[in-house]
């Protein structure tokens, strides 16, 4: 019989985890809550410049609809065409690609960090996310970190994506699974 392992939250350690200096963190979590998780305002042009200011690359013709919540924009890339839908969380500890026109679905989430549960600490993980060009993430869809959703790929509303999904296929359920070709 193999050891049981007993979470210790009082071993938890992130020391190693740098995402950028803290007046810089302090800076982008009032501009996250004033311009980006409020949904008083609406003006996508003036939301790009903002994340491009902190160090995102954005492309032309995005559209950031209200309540949506982008944990440090110096870890995302974003291509031309994308839509993002109210209340999306791209909680981006490691890198997020996304690619030329994807949709993110409202209160879809981007996950690229997770802890190790089968550490006493429960230490932290951290793996990029990328989406290439055509993906759609539907309404209450999770993808976690590590993977990738290739092209063209569907990621069907409140479905989990935990593996990569393969281009031009359609995906859904707990965890995702191939359903069809799209």
């Amino acid at each position: 019989m193999s050891e049981r392992i007993e979470t210790n939250l009082g071993e938890y350690d992130n020391s190693w985890y740098k995402p950028g200096n803290s007046f810089k963190r302090c800076c982008w979590y009032i501009i996250n809550s004033v311009f980006f998780k409020s949904s008083l305002f609406p003006f996508s042009k003036l939301k790009v410049l903002l994340l491009q200011l902190f160090g995102a690359s954005a492309g032309k013709n995005i559209l950031i609809k209200p309540c949506v919540n982008i944990k440090y924009p110096w870890f995302l890339s974003v291509g031309n065409n994308v839509w993002i839908g109210e209340k999306v969380w791209i909680d981006n500890l490691g890198k997020v690609v996304i690619g030329n026109n994807v949709c993110l679905s409202q209160e879809s989430m981007l996950l690229s960090g997770n802890h190790d549960y089968t550490q006493t600490g429960f230490n932290l993980i951290v793996k990029e996310i990328i989406l290439e060009d055509g993906v759609w993430i539907g309404a209450r869809s999770v993808v976690c970190g590590g993977v990738v959703c290739r092209n063209h790929a569907v990621l069907a509303v409140n479905s989990v994506a935990t593996r990569d999904l393969e281009p031009f296929s359609v995906y859904q359920g707990n965890p995702a699974q191939k359903v069809k070709e799209r």
